[in-house]
């Protein structure tokens, strides 16, 4: 459903491109706060089984009313709006409440002496969570945007189909109840340690004075509530929790795939050749790649480093893993730069663009009053140049056009206005030369659609149809219709009705993201003749640039997630598991968070936004390996059993003492 929350906002609800990444990281970050809710409710109150039922039937209610919300038909913006989100809360507080649920519970269905067994189903497990990724993140954008539903793209069906698929997987999950091992709930530890770690803090804070006696670590100061051994596990979940706190900026980075990689992608050519893809579907490549590349590290690269002797340790492949990703931003900030080569000049304020479409029969001389433009004569029907730019004296400015043609000369008053492409149109009409100025598109069409527009040179009205669903009415005498929006193809296969009868019309391939007028100058031999300008360039820059940019953030994801939940779980005594799982989950939060405030605090261009991200994940990068290296690993096992020697030596010097006082 992610894979086109970007798009629908965008295309829906016509938000901008920070507006919409700003929510969908929101909704991201949503989504991995509630595991913490999730977890409290399986362990404190209703057992893993009964809140993975539960919370599905939430997770499906929000899917319900997300479809519904998607049906444009159906009340005005704000109900779409009030609805959406309602259904993305709901949603995130399933899908979140699940997550720490899922794993655990089919952990619970091995005995501990089958730990094999068990190591091969979270291996199944994880596999099929990628499977899963991979085939949704191809087949959504294809619902919603190959299929077609009250008129355009069909994100009701596509936000639809995961709540019914959810229903029979929910079924699926009912029906084998009597087959599971179903804990009772045993009390959250997430909590323990979370009232151990308070009420450490506050004693400490109580006992200010000098006078009272310091304690080896801070947490010592909940000793007069807790247990040493709680207070010990405590200590060793900290000291991980203190290496996760720069882990946020890896994934402000990674789950942009969502969003901006989203949206450069809509700026792209997509024609494979043999399929086109939706710009939305370039994130199947993560979990494919994810697939191809463990079993590449695991038994391919990582034993060819240790052959090699090299200490590749866990903080350094997690380190490698956010140098990695930090390349791909870089990647993909050069891309963007190549993007925007074909976007149209960016006005400010007392700017506009003009440019001259000369459909008369010979060349001519355009001059503007105090504006040094246009040195050289239009030919006829010659491909209009890049827009020139005007610079005028306020929010709008007349001004005053000479034409020359054939050694004759008119004078023409324009108005023009800031912010405004214009096209200045010269055509003939009643032996004599005339002109008109019409307003162009000021940015490239979005989501990678072409836009074409008509001028009639005829002397009649004409009614044409691009296609099955598109009807343009334009007058006669060089009258120019509007702008309309459509997928890219070829159209050949049009229609242009006039008083006379009814013609083939032949548009040819209308480009992604180009912006096109189309001139229909005559009727001839039973067809129709026409000639097209390219307002805007079409999107130059193809859709596989992007493959490395996502090798690399795939590639790192391998190194830097696995390998720090691995190592996350082998630095924490067995209780602190889930207390650890926790903390990974809030990362990806906190990281979504950051990339929410970016965006609407502070809007730059996009290239500029990648490197400001590749930056910060290169200083994080450091930071990380300076905690890292100080960092000293430990066993968790050997820590308890040292913990435990220690307890035993320290009671036995305390009944010796006790005796001795009894003889005295």
């Amino acid at each position: 459903m992610r894979a086109v929350l970007t798009l629908y906002f965008l295309s829906f609800f016509h938000w901008d491109e920070n507006l919409s990444t700003a929510v969908y990281h929101a909704f991201s970050a949503l989504c991995y706060f509630t595991p913490v809710i999730g977890a409290i409710m399986a362990d404190s109150w209703l057992g893993k089984y009964k809140t993975i039922i539960y919370l599905s039937i939430v997770y499906v209610v929000g899917h319900l009313i997300k479809s519904v919300g998607a049906i444009p038909s159906l009340g005005n913006q704000a109900v779409h709006v009030v609805l959406s989100m309602v259904g993305l809360f709901l949603i995130a507080l399933g899908t979140g409440g699940i997550k720490p649920c899922v794993s655990a519970f089919g952990g619970d269905q091995f005995e501990e002496e089958h730990t094999s067994e068990r190591s091969k189903f979270f291996s199944i497990f994880y596999l099929s969570i990628n499977a899963g990724s991979l085939i949704s993140t191809f087949v959504t954008p294809v619902l919603r945007g190959d299929v077609k539903c009250f008129g355009e793209d069909c994100y009701a069906l596509a936000f639809g189909v995961p709540a019914a698929l959810m229903v029979l997987a929910l079924v699926v999950f009912i029906a084998g109840s009597g087959l599971y091992r179903k804990t009772p709930p045993q009390g959250n530890v997430l909590l323990e340690v979370c009232k151990c770690i308070g009420f450490a803090l506050k004693n400490r804070l109580k006992n200010r004075s000098p006078e009272i006696p310091k304690r080896d670590h801070w947490l010592d100061w909940a000793s007069e509530k807790y247990s040493k051994q709680l207070i010990g596990e405590v200590k060793m979940v900290t000291r991980v929790l203190f290496l996760f706190i720069p882990l946020p900026m890896f994934w402000a980075l990674f789950d942009q795939q969502g969003s901006r990689w989203t949206l450069q992608a809509t700026k792209m050519n997509a024609d494979f050749g043999i399929y086109v893809l939706q710009p939305d579907q370039m994130q199947f490549l993560n979990p494919l790649l994810i697939l191809v590349f463990i079993p590449i590290f695991d038994f391919g690269l990582y034993p060819l480093i240790n052959m090699c002797k090299l200490n590749f340790t866990p903080i350094r492949k997690m380190a490698t893993g956010m140098i990695l990703a930090g390349l791909a931003f870089g990647l993909a900030a050069i891309i963007e730069v190549k993007i925007n080569e074909t976007d149209m000049p960016r006005l400010v304020p007392k700017e506009s663009l003009i440019r001259v479409l000369n459909l008369a029969k010979n060349p001519v001389q355009v001059a503007i009053q105090d504006k040094d433009l246009f040195q050289q004569p239009v030919e006829s029907f010659q491909n209009p140049a890049e827009y020139s730019k005007l610079i005028l004296n306020g929010e709008q400015q007349s001004l005053h056009f000479t034409l020359q043609h054939q050694g004759l000369t008119l004078a023409f008053n324009y108005t023009m206005k800031e912010k405004s492409v214009y096209s200045l149109i010269v055509f003939e009409a009643e032996g004599s030369l005339s002109s008109r100025l019409i307003t162009d598109l000021e940015a490239k069409p979005e989501n990678g659609l072409a836009a074409v527009r008509f001028i009639n040179a005829l002397s009649q009205d004409v009614n044409l149809t691009i296609n099955s669903k598109s009807f343009i009415a334009v007058q006669k005498n060089y009258s120019a219709s509007e702008y309309s929006l459509l997928e890219r193809d070829i159209y050949n296969d049009g229609k242009c009705i006039t008083e006379t009868g009814e013609f083939p019309l032949e548009l040819g391939l209308l480009d992604f993201g180009a912006s096109y007028t189309v001139v229909i100058t005559n009727i001839s031999g039973g067809a129709v003749e026409t000639w097209k300008s390219e307002d805007i360039k079409a999107n130059n820059v193809h859709m596989a640039w992007q493959l490395p940019q996502y090798l690399l953030i795939s590639a790192g994801e391998v190194m830097f997630s696995i390998t720090g939940l691995a190592f996350s779980y082998s630095q924490s005594p067995a209780s602190m598991k889930s207390v650890l799982q926790a903390g990974w989950l809030l990362t990806v939060a906190v990281g979504n968070t950051f990339v929410l405030i970016v965006a609407e605090a502070a809007p730059m261009a996009q290239w500029a936004e990648f490197v400001l991200f590749t930056v910060l994940l290169f200083a994080v990068c450091i930071i990380f390996s300076i905690m890292g290296y100080f960092y000293v690993s430990v066993d968790p096992e050997d820590l308890e059993e040292k913990e435990e020697k220690r307890e035993t030596s320290s009671r036995g010097n305390m009944i010796g003492l006790v005796t001795q006082k009894t003889k005295l």
